[in-house]
């Protein structure tokens, strides 16, 4: 029970980092989105280079492995541009909201990627909570329809990201190497865009992305060590916190209230996520 609560907690605090990364990322203003994932993923990637060169195993890629971190890291890249699209165009609170579309996008790769089959629910949850996306959505003719669009996109790559991460867990590579490959890769394939459409950036805009890059670092860290304290079936639930945090910097310092149809989809998709949680919780128990 104590090693649960201690994963909770952990969880819960990445979520406060992650919404204060995001936050950070609209309060940088109008920079491209690639120029934000670059020093979002540097500062983050610095972070990870110095906990495995700090490990006894130091930088020992298996050669195994290679594709699937290549995979991971090109999903995961494209996933967080997207998001930091959408965080740009979008209110903060919409745009987490549809990144979290990732793990219900995980459940339909997982079946592509992983061979692993998901039960009725399972698929019923998903088919649920993409209901509930709509609402964020709101499907129009308008370019704020694109944008949401492009937030869902990153919620599906981030799902296709996540899963080829557990398929890297089974193949026994470790989360910081995970993590490190990942940065890397990130800031050197955006690397040609960012110097093409770089925007020469205040002092005040390099301490907001430096923020950013700080908070992802930390969030990336608790997610880590509630991962090791608890499994993902028993906290991972507690991840939409992110969504709640999010709002209320976004109420509180951009005044950025969500809609109507923006609160009912976050009710679907969290009330979705809740009974999901519910479920696998009581069905081990079952299993016992």
């Amino acid at each position: 029970m104590k090693q649960r609560n201690q994963g909770i907690a952990y969880i819960i605090a990445s979520g406060f980092f992650f919404a204060l990364m995001t936050f950070f990322v609209r309060l940088a203003g109008d920079l491209p989105s690639i120029q934000k994932a670059f020093f979002r993923n540097a500062v983050a990637g610095a972070v990870a280079i110095f906990l495995v060169m700090k490990s006894s195993e130091g930088v020992k890629l298996k050669k195994a492995n290679i594709p699937t971190l290549l995979l991971r890291s090109i999903c995961g890249t494209v996933g967080l541009i997207c998001n930091f699209y959408a965080v740009d165009h979008m209110n903060i609170a919409d745009a987490n909201m549809l990144n979290k579309l990732s793990p219900f996008f995980a459940i339909i790769m997982s079946y592509f990627i992983l061979k692993e089959k998901a039960d009725k629910v399972e698929w019923i949850a998903v088919i649920v909570a993409f209901i509930g996306a709509l609402f964020v959505v709101k499907p129009s003719f308008s370019m704020q329809f694109v944008y949401a669009l492009i937030g869902v996109l990153g919620g599906m790559t981030a799902g296709m990201a996540y899963t080829f991460v557990r398929k890297l867990g089974m193949m026994g590579e470790r989360g910081p190497v995970i993590i490190m490959f990942f940065s890397v890769f990130s800031c050197l394939s955006v690397l040609p865009f960012l110097v093409t459409s770089y925007e020469p950036m205040g002092r005040i805009q390099l301490i907001y992305l430096l923020a950013a890059g700080s908070f992802a670092a930390a969030a990336q860290l608790c997610i880590t060590a509630a991962y090791t304290k608890a499994p993902a079936k028993e906290i991972s639930v507690f991840d939409y916190t992110q969504v709640v945090f999010a709002a209320l910097l976004g109420i509180l310092f951009l005044d950025q209230i969500p809609d109507l149809y923006s609160i009912l989809g976050y009710i679907i998709i969290l009330g979705t996520a809740i009974w999901k949680w519910n479920y696998n919780m009581r069905k081990d128990r079952a299993r016992g």
